[in-house]
């Protein structure tokens, strides 16, 4: 009995939160929030493709095809990992930040911090999955996966801010 006691006692001191921990409100919030703001569009391999019919134990394990466009080529972070790199607070900063396109990081700066965790909660609940994404490939770099490109074509590019 004192040995569980001083366990709880370790981990109450650590500040973590394991997952199974996690109020279910906020996990039932967090998936509603990722389907709803269509995370699994891009964070998904193959959702779109298969309709969203993709089993919900493949979810947000990021994806090898690049998003391609005058920023470079960017890819779908591996969320289940990168969230077991992180607690709360770190991840509130990481989704204020803004972020490469396709990502809408907007719209996550414009979610409120109970949705960010429920978001963070929801991951961290799936748990660890996949691997992590390929890396970022700046302008001009070699790109050896498939990607879309998103380059505008024929179309005025609006002004650069501090031009």
């Amino acid at each position: 009995m004192k040995m569980q006691i001083a366990i709880v006692l370790l981990v109450a001191g650590t500040g973590q939160t394991w997952a199974g921990e996690y109020d279910k409100h906020d996990i039932r919030h967090g998936r509603y929030l990722v389907q709803i703001t269509g995370c699994n569009d891009c964070h998904t391999t193959g959702f779109v493709q298969n309709g969203g019919q993709v089993a919900e134990a493949e979810w947000l394990t990021g994806d090898a095809m690049g998003w391609h466009g005058p920023w470079g080529t960017t890819y779908p972070t591996n969320l289940r990992l990168l969230v077991q790199q992180m607690d709360e607070e770190a991840w509130l900063a990481r989704a204020r930040q803004p972020m490469r396109p396709p990502m809408p990081s907007i719209a996550l700066r414009a979610m409120s911090d109970d949705d960010l965790r429920a978001i963070y909660r929801y991951l961290r609940n799936l748990g660890a999955k996949g691997d992590p994404a390929p890396p970022y490939v700046p302008p001009g770099g070699a790109v050896a996966t498939p990607y879309l490109d998103l380059t505008p074509r024929n179309l005025p590019l609006p002004p650069q801010a501090g031009r």
